[in-house]
């Protein structure tokens, strides 16, 4: 698996628009949890279904496309967040040491 960079306003729209799933994690480049929660996500991504984008934003450096999100997926902000996004809503949302490749996975799984 491989991070797809998420930096512009286009592409939240593309999301919100896709079919199927797709993963947003949302990173504070400033946090150490932040940088625990990302490790600890990669290490266990082999559980998430092969073709799922994973959307990765530095939410220091896109601000704007971080205040979006909570737009648009109704979501409160957190860093870090993992938001699971399907057919346009965001259907699992998880922050913190709560986030989890697997836990993921399991919302994916038939």
């Amino acid at each position: 698996m491989n991070w797809i960079q998420l930096t512009t306003l286009d592409q939240l729209q593309e999301i919100k628009a896709a079919t199927g799933y797709s993963a947003i994690f949302k990173h504070s480049t400033r946090c150490s949890i932040s940088m625990m929660a990302r490790k600890r996500f990669e290490i266990d991504w082999s559980a998430i279904t092969a073709g799922t984008p994973l959307y990765f934003l530095d939410l220091i450096a896109y601000r704007e496309v971080s205040n979006t999100i909570a737009e648009i997926f109704h979501v409160h902000h957190e860093s870090p967040q993992l938001l699971l996004i399907k057919d346009g809503e965001c259907i699992y949302e998880t922050s913190h040491g709560e986030i989890s490749a697997e836990d993921m996975a399991d919302q994916i799984a038939p």
